[in-house]
């Protein structure tokens, strides 16, 4: 959950410390749908693409000249005067049937493949979203890296102690100190979702055993960085009574997650997302 900037929904690369692909993101705030709505990325020449060409000039004209005319009070199509309220909502029905018969011609048949029918996904895209490269929405394809030094790989092993103790105090404050908006937003709602339940979840002894960098870039006023980290801990829940429901108290757990951090050009860093490792 969370956003990577233009990466959101591009896979990081494997690191030594979590060698497999991370797990997709399933929630963020961030659109999913600019790039593929674009017709120059990940579409194969030869084929249709949407969103531009014949559809974008035709429909645009249409309408923006329908709106035009009824601003200026000439209707759709510059007639049809004397009609009233009727002859608008006329001019409204023939403006659907043109639009219908339209849509038909051009996307009916560019829509069936010959595997019965199925709608034509271009390579590199799973469900609307890029599997790999340049992330969307005008970000760069390949974005100008930066450096990490001690000093960055120090405040990525304090956050990820201190996020995880902030969780177990269920302390919003310090997480609002250590992450982004939207990530606040995600652990409030869990935390909600724990108290309704009747349970609490600690996580203590937190000791980062290994973690490397995937990926690291800057985008137009931020700078990202996702860092591979293998952690031990002791996660248990407990229920109102303070009896163990899930986790153990004594026995330590490994984890392999990769969070993904920003800041302001020269800045703090805070958590912007995290991904499971597969």
């Amino acid at each position: 959950m969370g956003s990577r900037g233009s990466m959101t929904f591009s896979a990081p690369p494997s690191t030594n410390t979590a060698p497999n692909s991370a797990m997709s993101m399933q929630r963020s705030m961030t659109p999913s749908t600019p790039q593929s709505a674009n017709p120059s990325v990940n579409a194969p020449s030869g084929r249709p693409t949407f969103g531009g060409g014949f559809m974008s000039g035709l429909m645009g004209g249409l309408i923006g000249a329908g709106i035009g005319g009824m601003l200026f009070g000439h209707g759709f199509f510059g007639g049809m005067h004397g009609f009233g309220f009727l002859g608008f909502l006329l001019q409204v029905f023939l403006i659907f049937w043109l639009c219908r018969v339209v849509f038909r011609m051009f996307f009916g048949r560019s829509a069936i493949t010959a595997n019965g029918g199925a709608m034509f996904t271009p390579p590199g895209l799973q469900g609307g979203m890029p599997t790999s490269g340049g992330g969307f929405g005008g970000g760069a394809a390949n974005p100008p890296p930066i450096n990490i030094g001690p000093q960055d790989y120090q405040q990525f092993e304090q956050l990820l102690q201190g996020i995880q103790a902030a969780w177990t105090a269920r302390d919003m404050g310090r997480l609002q100190a250590m992450a982004t908006p939207e990530m606040v937003g995600y652990f409030n709602e869990q935390l909600s979702d724990q108290a309704s339940r009747g349970v609490r979840n600690s996580v203590t002894n937190v000791v980062l055993q290994s973690g490397d960098i995937a990926q690291a870039w800057a985008e137009p006023g931020r700078e990202y960085a996702t860092v591979a980290m293998r952690f031990g801990m002791i996660d248990v829940t407990y229920d109102t009574a303070g009896r163990v429901v899930d986790g153990s108290p004594t026995e330590h757990v490994t984890a392999t997650e990769l969070w993904t951090f920003l800041r302001a050009p020269g800045g703090r860093w805070v958590l912007s997302a995290i991904q499971q490792a597969r």
